[in-house]
């Protein structure tokens, strides 16, 4: 009883002492008030009153051109829950109510014309030095040991969904069908699709180049796929270079270097949010054309009908 007593003089203490402007609530929902004290403790891994101390310190209210700015309260509560629990991004993002999905399809539209887009995806070797058990396992086709990291990306480079576990040498195609975010799209829970380069299945949700264009528009198919995959390699460029440990190599164990590897990706995603590191201009205000098939649920048939009726 005495520690509520003392919890409860704390929030208020810390109420008065950093006051926080209500408005930035409004229309989304507040899990503060909606979750009881311990819930939160064992969502976010602190109290409300650490939370809102936190929401205060990093100041993360900023001037923004979008119509809808991420309220600080929110931002702060994604990173501590994708922190606490090592889910995926889109979950922890659907979880508070943050939607980008229309956009993202109009900006990787205006790339180079693909409909329906909602991320780009591929793996990265992470180098690592030998570790002691399994090392074999971590030696990958260019010679040495590596986590493979599976990325997913939006047209600004921002990375989405990290699968960060991984050995060197698992193919990119194994990492994505064990995924979490494979089996949400298998359930038809994210609506768009993911674009990958030919090293992964054709799937309904995922497209992947032809191996051979015997028509005009399956070349012009291939063509616009490449143009707007390339972002997802650029977004691993612009990661690397922001934080050079990720390409030179990590001298730590793999649990550890997976641990790096994705406070990594949270801290470019933070540099995106506050204007703090270079990012990828893209145009949101064409519309993008209506895919309506009904054909059979197979990739390849999918894949035929995207080209015929846009490329």
């Amino acid at each position: 009883m005495a520690d509520i007593e003392r919890r409860l003089r704390r929030a208020r203490y810390l109420n008065e002492l950093f006051p926080m402007d209500r408005r930035v609530f409004r229309d989304r929902t507040n899990p503060l008030e909606t979750l009881s004290p311990m819930e939160i403790r064992e969502r976010y891994r602190f109290f409300p009153e650490t939370i809102l101390f936190l929401v205060n310190m990093l100041n993360l209210e900023r001037a923004t051109e979008r119509s809808c700015p991420l309220p600080p309260l929110i931002s702060t509560l994604a990173a501590l829950h994708f922190l606490a629990t090592g889910t995926h991004h889109i979950v922890t993002a659907g979880l508070h109510g943050i939607s980008r999905s229309r956009t993202v399809q109009k900006q990787f539209y205006n790339i180079a014309g693909f409909p329906q887009v909602v991320g780009v995806v591929d793996g990265t070797h992470i180098r690592i030095q030998a570790p002691s058990a399994n090392e074999d396992d971590y030696m990958n086709r260019k010679g040495f040991h590596s986590l493979n990291v599976q990325m997913i990306c939006d047209a600004t480079f921002r990375f989405v969904d990290v699968v960060a576990k991984w050995p060197g040498s698992v193919h990119d195609s194994r990492i994505f069908h064990e995924s979490a975010i494979r089996q949400r799209f298998e359930r038809g829970e994210i609506d768009g699709l993911l674009l990958g380069d030919s090293g992964y299945g054709c799937k309904r949700y995922l497209m992947t180049p032809y191996q051979n264009t015997d028509s005009p528009c399956k070349e012009r198919f291939n063509i616009s796929l490449c143009r707007t995959r390339v972002v997802i390699e650029q977004a691993f460029g612009v990661l690397k270079r922001r934080f050079p440990c990720l390409h030179y190599g990590l001298r730590v164990k793999p649990d550890r270097a997976a641990k790096i590897t994705v406070a990594c990706v949270i801290l470019h995603n933070i540099g995106l949010e506050r204007q703090d590191m270079f990012s990828r201009t893209c145009e949101d205000d064409t519309d993008q054309p209506h895919v309506v098939y009904e054909g059979d649920g197979s990739g390849n048939s999918y894949r035929d009908h995207i080209a015929e009726s846009f490329f």
